[in-house]
């Protein structure tokens, strides 16, 4: 008998139709939902989630740090500077 072989993408017909089977495969790897031919979501485990978020998490954490070694403008500035923008014609 012949293994049936994972996908790693389903249309969104499969994904309604095998939806528990969808969430079983998502636990081992991402799976790409497609609609007419356009790939509209991947469906991931909630631990590779939670990986992805911890990354940009410290990513814009190192970012912050950085710009505050550059320092700040205080906040009288920031508003000006905020005005002149909100208020700027093209």
């Amino acid at each position: 008998m012949e293994a049936k072989k994972k996908k790693d993408t389903m249309t969104a017909t499969e994904a309604k139709n095998s939806f528990g089977e969808l969430l079983d495969d998502a636990k081992t790897r991402p799976i790409k939902i497609e609609k007419n031919g356009r790939a509209v979501a991947v469906v991931l485990s909630a631990e590779e989630y939670d990986r992805l978020e911890s990354i940009e998490d410290a990513y814009w954490g190192r970012q912050a740090k950085e710009a505050l070694k550059e320092g700040t403008i205080g906040v009288k500035e920031s508003e000006k500077f905020l005005s002149q923008w909100l208020n700027a014609k093209d």
